[in-house]
């Protein structure tokens, strides 16, 4: 089951730029920073929804939307088996595992579960 709207990756050009535009122009609240992974992560003022800046051009698209579940595995199995298709099989992401599906209706949808422990980034 989709629990909520854990995150929103907006790829950028610049991390450091984006992050001040980001906390500066949208009041959004810096919390962490991986500068080996290209990668920032603010958050909303009024829930625990963040967006995560990225620098990696390998990644699909400019904006994606991550919905948090349980357990990526057992929610691909759930998905398939209810008319989705897998665009991405399941993957190791910094907190925890991913896996990008598709619903019949041709949207794409990224999940990911929050089953890493703590991970070390460099707060801010």
């Amino acid at each position: 089951m989709l629990r909520k709207i854990d995150n929103v990756m907006i790829g950028v050009n610049d991390l450091t730029e984006a992050l001040n535009f980001y906390s500066d122009v949208f009041g959004l609240k810096p919390i962490w920073q991986d500068q080996n992974r290209g990668q920032a992560g603010l958050l909303f003022p009024a829930s625990d929804s963040k967006i995560i800046l990225y620098t990696d051009t390998e990644m699909p698209g400019r904006v994606e939307i991550n919905y948090l579940v349980d357990d990526v595995e057992a929610a691909v199995q759930k998905y398939v088996d209810q008319g989705c298709a897998v665009l991405a099989e399941p993957f190791d992401t910094l907190v925890g595992r991913g896996a990008v599906i598709q619903d019949p209706f041709g949207v794409r949808l990224s999940i990911q579960d929050l089953s890493k422990a703590a991970v070390e980034v460099n707060p801010l």
